[in-house]
């Protein structure tokens, strides 16, 4: 899963929850051993900064008498899951029964119509829409196809660019990929992580290889023009041979893209659970040196079979034709229309997240009340720096674009740390951009807080 890509999901969990017997500082360099925490921005301001105070301004900018004229996105949330992964800090389920299912589709559907009847998105229709999860395919081709032509009569999305799926591979039939096809996905990332099955039940994932092999031939089949495949660097007793054989099976498979993680260890995930049952500081992972090793040695295999490396993460085999819009839109300020238990959304310069357990969730949308659990109303400077912060994720950045869209002379504004990263060999000025090195694009997280106003460094990232 394109998990972070925003709009991640984190379940609300914080330092406090910790032992008071385990300290554990954010870890910014992230140059050892991997300690539990977010490291991976998603946003900006920080989701800690979010909150109550805010919410009514999500309802203003609603009732806006102009409609907005941002790219406008769509996220579904679909929190079902065959079983919890160990390393997840979602908001997932997995008790769920058909009649719960049910009654989620039902309230998302009321959500959805609150948004559509408003004026702020009069006339406008989804430039993408994002199914993430939890588990989006976890769902039959009955339900997906039931919801999707309900989602369209309420706020049709004829002029989607693109539609991206997320799936794990044990829940795909070929009957339920040719439904995915049919109601309009362009773009299905499969969340296979690692191609070993003892590697894969080690980590508490529900699929296992031969599904992989399975699901991604009837993708192809199906004529999906854009197949992601989703792997994490680190994994639970991940081994340097292991590593190798998945970047093997990749090239094999040839996907269109493939996106590669470097496992973090949040403290709402069953590996932290056990780290401070036992008292470890350091998560039973591979360090981030030997994280970094693998992702690089990964991209040069990549690109040697004709890949082209487009962010921090990704890397695509075409990228004039193969693109990834939802990100791409998401961190150049689009809005996006956020539907379900936890999801992120953002409309006119406010972040929000709506309520975070199932039953209120669902319970609140009954009674016509609002979902929305915190938000944040963002000044023009946050705007400015979250676009900033989040296209270094991509590799380089373009003084041009934020002149012309903030007034802001990045070259002036930030010539102290360009110097500095300059001398340090990690950056280098091209004619219309400044490009990071290699080395520092897989560490590129772990420079950015430099960048975070006073107020919002050295503070709790959810």
């Amino acid at each position: 899963m394109d998990v972070r890509m925003v709009p991640c999901i984190p379940l609300i969990l914080s330092e406090e929850s910790m032992s008071d017997s385990i300290i554990i500082k954010p870890d910014r360099e992230t140059l050892e051993d991997t300690k539990a925490g977010n490291y991976f921005i998603a946003n900006y301001p920080p989701f800690s900064f979010w909150n109550e105070k805010d919410v009514p301004m999500v309802e203003a900018v609603l009732n806006s008498p102009t409609p907005g004229k941002a790219p406008l996105g769509l996220y579904y949330h679909i929190p079902f899951c065959r079983k919890r992964c160990h390393f997840c800090y979602f908001r997932v389920y997995t008790d769920k029964n058909s009649a719960d299912v049910r009654r989620y589709l039902d309230a998302t559907m009321s959500e959805l119509e609150a948004y559509a009847s408003s004026s702020y998105l009069a006339g406008r229709k989804p430039r993408f829409v994002y199914f993430g999860g939890g588990t989006p395919s976890y769902l039959s081709a009955q339900q997906l196809t039931e919801l999707t032509d309900r989602m369209k009569k309420i706020l049709p999305w004829d002029e989607a660019e693109e539609v991206t799926f997320e799936c794990e591979p044990g829940t795909l039939t070929e009957k339920k990929v040719q439904a995915i096809r049919d109601f309009g996905v362009t773009r299905l990332s499969l969340g296979i992580e690692n191609f070993s099955d003892h590697i894969l039940e080690t980590n508490g994932r529900a699929h296992r290889s031969g599904e992989v092999f399975r699901a991604f031939q009837w993708a192809r089949d199906a004529g999906i023009k854009n197949i992601n495949i989703d792997l994490i660097a680190g994994m639970l007793e991940e081994t340097d041979e292991n590593w190798s054989d998945c970047i093997d099976q990749v090239i094999e498979l040839s996907p269109d893209c493939v996106t590669i993680y470097q496992m973090e260890v949040p403290f709402n995930t069953t590996i932290y659970k056990s780290m401070k049952e036992e008292g470890k500081l350091s998560a039973p992972v591979a360090d981030w040196p030997t994280k970094r090793r693998w992702v690089s040695e990964a991209y040069a295999r990549l690109e040697q079979s004709g890949y082209t490396i487009t962010s921090t993460c990704t890397a695509v085999k075409n990228p004039e034709q193969t693109k990834f819009l939802y990100r791409d839109h998401l961190w150049g300020g689009a809005d996006m229309v956020a539907l379900g238990v936890a999801s992120f959304g953002h409309l006119g310069g406010i972040h929000y997240q709506n309520i975070t357990h199932f039953e209120d969730y669902c319970s609140t949308l009954e009674r016509e009340s609002e979902v929305v659990r915190r938000a944040l109303l963002t000044t023009d400077e946050e705007r400015f720096i979250r676009e900033f912060i989040l296209q270094w994720k991509l590799g380089a950045v373009k003084p041009g674009y934020f002149a012309e869209k903030f007034g802001v002379d990045i070259n002036s504004r930030y010539q102290k740390e360009f110097a500095h990263w300059q001398e340090q060999g990690i950056l280098e000025k091209k004619p219309e951009s400044w490009e990071l090195s290699r080395e520092a694009l897989l560490r590129v997280d772990s420079l950015l807080h430099q960048f975070f106003l006073p107020q919002h460094r050295d503070a709790k990232y959810v």
